[in-house]
């Protein structure tokens, strides 16, 4: 989601997701830094509601024990496992095929659940769909390991013959396949002229972070593919970075130099932030915020990992999915739970008046790629 996002340069450094306030009207527009003092005064009554988002946006240590010890036992099962997530109680679930893999994860302190669907049949139906479907806008699909089925998703664009062409696709697959539809159309909230400002266009900042000693930081890949150089204003004058690596479509994650250094944390948008201490991978089920420079931050719920995505732009995949919601300009910020950095803001469907679906990328990749860490 082009739009973007913020950063407070200067003394406190740049602060993920931190907010510009954009005045539209006539003539240019003009933008403040959300932290400097004016802007918070007159974001007051406004942080006053935003106050159970924010408090949503601090919790989540438990949680995120939870989801990183369902995270590491799934990845000691590799292929014999659907993956894991986190169960209405918030327990760590792992999904096994066999009886002695279900006792590793006992003693491993996660609760195991026997599959209906082989790991096996369910990679073969994501290759036939990658194969079918690759390029085909407003469609996707992910496993779903609490049911052992590939949850295959369109949205609002798919219709008349495109539809019953997916839906055939999806009937050929058996139960294997369960088909949704999401609300709105699929996008990567990218808009030109939306108010970190470059090119016309605005994003938000993920994550502050380091490499070789220098100051980065991160956003999404569909914002570093148009913009080169960052400013924290509309006119250019405050350079905030220059975008030296950008990946998408199949990734979406770029990595900025930074100007200047800056606080590994994400404002909540009620005049505090929330510190992260370490980058996970997300878990089906985990509690997540995300916060951007348009929408503030809201919460919600992972519902996929390792999803597919077929953007107008080009198909992305290995993305985390999730109910909470975003809009243009909310691109490239950051998903988190906790102290934990999960994600980068891609794109997705509908508002955060009506709801809708969005995607992230995982940060751990973008930090993996870029040889990369936190502060």
């Amino acid at each position: 989601m082009v739009g973007t996002s913020v950063a407070v340069a200067g003394a406190a450094g740049l602060v993920a997701g931190s907010l510009y306030a954009v005045r539209t009207g006539d003539g240019p527009q003009a933008a403040k830094l959300a932290g400097d003092a004016q802007a918070r005064n007159a974001q007051a009554g406004g942080a006053r509601a935003k106050g159970a988002q924010a408090g949503g946006a601090r919790a989540g240590g438990t949680q995120a024990r939870a989801a990183a010890l369902a995270a590491r036992v799934a990845g000691r099962l590799g292929g014999r496992t659907a993956g894991g997530y986190l169960d209405a109680a918030g327990r760590p679930v792992v999904t096994v095929a066999t009886a002695a893999d279900a006792a590793m994860v006992r003693s491993a302190g996660a609760v195991p659940k026997m599959l209906r669907t082989s790991p096996r049949t369910l990679a073969r139906t994501t290759a036939a769909l990658r194969r079918s479907m690759a390029g085909t806008p407003g469609t996707g699909w992910a496993v779903d390991p609490a049911t052992s089925q590939v949850v295959m998703w369109v949205d609002d664009s798919v219709k008349g013959a495109r539809m019953a062409g997916v839906r055939r696709e999806a009937a050929s697959m058996g139960p294997a396949v369960r088909m949704v539809r999401v609300p709105g159309r699929l996008r990567t909230l990218a808009l030109g002229g939306d108010a970190i400002f470059g090119g016309g266009a605005r994003c938000s900042l993920g994550f502050n972070v380091q490499r070789g000693g220098q100051p980065f930081f991160l956003t999404a890949g569909h914002c570093g593919n148009i913009v080169k150089d960052w400013t924290a204003d509309q006119e250019g004058a405050q350079a905030l970075g220059t975008t030296v690596q950008s990946d998408f479509p199949g990734n979406d994650f770029a990595l900025v130099q930074a100007t200047d250094g800056g606080q590994s944390a994400v404002d909540l948008h009620d005049g505090t932030a929330q510190p992260i201490a370490k980058a996970a991978d997300a878990v089906v089920g985990q509690q997540v915020a995300r916060s951007g420079s348009t929408t503030g931050v809201h919460t919600g719920r992972v519902t996929a990992v390792g999803a597919t995505v077929n953007f107008p732009e080009g198909t992305v995949t290995g993305m985390i999915q999730t109910t909470v919601c975003a809009e243009p300009g909310d691109s490239g910020g950051p998903l988190f739970s906790g102290n934990t950095a999960l994600g980068l803001t891609s794109g997705g469907s509908g508002d955060c008046r009506t709801g809708g679906v969005t995607f992230f990328q995982p940060v751990t990749e973008a930090f993996q790629t870029f040889g990369a860490q936190l502060p």
